[in-house]
């Protein structure tokens, strides 16, 4: 840190306002109980790298092709970040300098399609997401988009329709993968589909990354001629992205990234995702991940037991969706009333939906952030216990401001970032 009060110039001011709220946040970590599936809490190692004196470098372009001096020590950090996710996902090639998983996926629009070329994605109230294609992103303005559904009964991805929809939109690029989906998804078919119509298969696999890293989902790596993702949700890294590919697109994936959607990488973000890479290749990480599996599955029964319909069923993955038609409310109510208490999740679309989306009819829950805390089983009862009991007594302030204390003991009980 540059402390230096001869030198005006290099004077440090500290931002009272700033450090207020920061401390304001971390209490609210603390003390509250996260369900949002997308996101997670970070290790000390990961946030010391963002943190770091990496932040003040330039380092446009790619290890040992820079364009500006003094990146030498930046080319290996991200040859070390390549080297730990080629590691990691079994992949031959990757760029781990996108800022986001949306930015991922941008990379690889530009790099495969043209303007009004065709892409087939999953329709975002079906738990799609809004960079595969909705009508205010860059996908839904650039390209002609076709979508599929899930299946109106079962709630689940219905492969022949797709097949069969494919062949009506003929598109270029086939996407696999989504924001809250509670399924296996199976990028096999997905493969036989696009090689079928003569398409592109990308694998999104933002939510799912960590874990196909540690072992409980299949792997998109290998199959998909594209895989996205973030590293910041199951991943348990930074906030950024990254792109696996064959090396055979290497150059194409590259030059997408950088000059074509990005400037200069963020090499803090870059060197703190070389440290999520390394905490993912430890044998903990595995159990960790089938933990919030597991978790993810008891939570998930726990509700259905008391009464709440869940969309598709059930899980087989680190989240899934409430249907609150049912019990007479909506999705805003009930993440606004859980938030009164201390649970913070998110309202959600449902299949086939009929409300709003800053409404919904549903709201989605996932188990990534808990399991990090360490919570287990025993836990995940309790908190199903705490979900049903605010939203049958959503009408009673003082009964949610005594749950609130009763969640933010159980948050205590499972202490994060306890040194800071």
């Amino acid at each position: 840190m540059i402390k230096n009060k001869d030198n005006p110039a290099q004077a440090e001011i500290p931002d009272i306002q700033i450090q207020k709220l920061i401390a304001k946040e971390l209490d609210r970590q603390r003390n509250q109980i996260v369900l949002i599936a997308s996101e997670n809490y970070t290790s000390m190692e990961v946030m010391r790298a963002t943190g770091s004196v990496l932040t003040n470098k330039y380092a446009e372009g790619y290890p040992g092709d820079r364009y500006y001096e003094g990146c030498q020590i930046y080319d290996e950090i991200e040859d070390l970040a390549i080297k730990r996710c080629n590691e990691l996902f079994n992949s031959n090639f990757c760029n781990v300098q996108p800022h986001s998983g949306v930015q991922a996926n941008t990379a690889v629009f530009l790099g495969t399609l043209n303007c009004n070329d065709h892409i087939l994605s999953m329709n975002l109230r079906d738990g799609g997401h809004l960079s595969h294609g909705h009508k205010q992103n860059l996908t839904g303005k650039y390209f002609e988009v076709f979508t599929y559904s899930v299946d109106p009964e079962t709630e689940m991805i219905d492969y022949e329709n797709v097949k069969k929809i494919a062949w009506i939109a003929r598109p270029k690029l086939i996407i696999a993968g989504a924001s809250s989906y509670s399924r296996i998804i199976d990028y096999t078919k997905f493969r036989e589909i696009a090689d079928e119509v003569g398409a592109f298969l990308m694998a999104d696999i933002a939510h799912v990354a960590g874990l196909i890293a540690g072992g409980v989902h299949p792997t998109s790596v290998g199959i998909a001629d594209f895989t996205t993702a973030t590293t910041h949700k199951t991943l348990r890294g930074p906030r950024g992205g990254l792109i696996i590919a064959d090396k055979k697109y290497s150059g194409m994936i590259n030059k997408s990234v950088f000059p074509g959607i990005q400037g200069g990488p963020l090499m803090n973000t870059v060197a703190a995702k070389a440290v999520c890479f390394n905490e993912a290749l430890q044998p903990l990480f595995k159990e960790y991940a089938r933990r919030v599996v597991e978790n993810s599955k008891v939570l998930c029964a726990n509700l259905k037991d008391r009464g709440f319909r869940i969309v598709s069923g059930g899980t087989d993955n680190h989240l899934f969706l409430v249907d609150l038609t049912n019990m007479g409310m909506t999705g805003y109510e009930a993440s606004d009333t859980l938030a009164s208490a201390g649970i913070i999740l998110n309202k959600n679309v449902i299949p086939y939906d009929t409300l709003n989306p800053n409404i919904t009819s549903g709201i989605r829950i996932g188990t990534p952030a808990a399991t990090t805390r360490g919570m287990g089983v025993k836990e995940m009862h309790k908190i199903g216990e705490f979900i049903t009991f605010a939203l049958k007594n959503r009408e009673d302030k003082t009964a949610i401001a005594d749950l609130a204390n009763r969640v933010k003991k159980l948050a205590q009980d499972f202490p994060v970032y306890a040194d800071m």
